[in-house]
């Protein structure tokens, strides 16, 4: 890509970001947090979880942030739903999307949602299936589709049966994850190469860790397979609480600075990230991981 081709960012900060933090924002300051980040020109935000507030209980507040956000026409607010009851939710707080989540690899899955891959699926349809039927486009996360904490190496032919699957549930998009930050160049192309044998590349996003610091290398090997969407978190918070060292998410500003600097299009204001990561610092009282913020640290030192 080159020029002033179009990419988006996804941003799941709010959801991803804070899901596993010791600290705990205020409904306040979430409802801050997503209203920044539409002045900033995101198109896609995920906004919060509708998981039981017993599994994830610093996003217990689900309902209450999306009925007090600011909906800021052409951005479309999602959230992370499990099952039926976290559809009802869902629809009752008026999300513009619903995403639901599995695992390529079954260690994770049983983990994550103490459930088989096949239990999984038999969850799964009926909340694509509602969702579809109250109008709302559905996005499939796959995780730990280039590594799995409990298994090690997992197979390019489970990631692709997980996504055929979903695909054929009525998922819209699939955002393949990479949960630990185990991925390298070469792997996101041969995983991007086996994907389009059962979808377009136009309903891939990929989702990086930056655990060992090659998130914006497999980026940059994911635009060169033709994929466009992206998912990072402000700040680079994140990191699930069923994989075992995964670092944050790939920092918003810092996929920013790499499209930027390429001439690529996102209609993001990323002095305007830069400034939510700065006030993120301060709410949760500690530095944040990306390349951008040690840079601005060390500017103002």
């Amino acid at each position: 890509m080159s020029g002033r081709d179009r990419v988006t960012i996804v941003e799941v900060g709010p959801r991803d970001g804070l899901q596993n933090e010791s600290r705990v924002l205020s409904t306040d300051d979430k409802v801050t947090l997503v209203n920044r980040l539409s002045e900033a020109g995101f198109r896609h935000i995920e906004v919060s979880s509708f998981v039981h507030p017993k599994w994830i209980p610093t996003l217990a507040d689900a309902d209450e942030v999306l009925a007090r956000i600011t909906r800021r026409p052409g951005v479309t607010y999602s959230a992370l739903v499990p099952n039926e009851r976290g559809l009802e939710r869902a629809l009752s707080a008026r999300v513009d999307m619903v995403n639901v989540f599995m695992s390529a690899s079954e260690s994770h899955n049983r983990a994550n949602i103490n459930k088989s891959i096949v239990d999984t699926y038999a969850v799964l349809e009926p909340v694509v299936q509602g969702a579809k039927a109250a109008g709302l486009s559905v996005r499939g996360y796959v995780s730990t589709a280039f590594g799995c904490p409990y298994e090690g190496d997992v197979d390019v032919s489970q990631v692709v049966a997980v996504s055929e699957r979903l695909l054929r549930m009525g998922v819209d998009e699939l955002s393949i994850g990479d949960t630990i930050g185990v991925a390298v160049p070469t792997q996101v192309t041969a995983v991007v190469a086996a994907l389009q044998s059962v979808l377009d590349v136009s309903k891939l996003a990929l989702h990086f860790h930056d655990t060992r610091g090659t998130a914006i290398a497999n980026i940059v090997a994911g635009l060169g397979s033709g994929v466009t969407v992206f998912d990072a978190s402000v700040g680079g918070l994140g990191g699930c609480p069923y994989a075992p060292g995964a670092a944050g998410n790939v920092a918003t500003e810092d996929v920013l600075y790499l499209f930027d600097k390429m001439g690529l299009d996102t209609g993001i204001e990323r002095p305007f990230v830069d400034d939510v990561a700065a006030w993120l610092e301060e709410r949760l009282e500690k530095p944040l991981p990306s390349h951008a913020r040690a840079v601005r640290r060390g500017q103002s030192a």
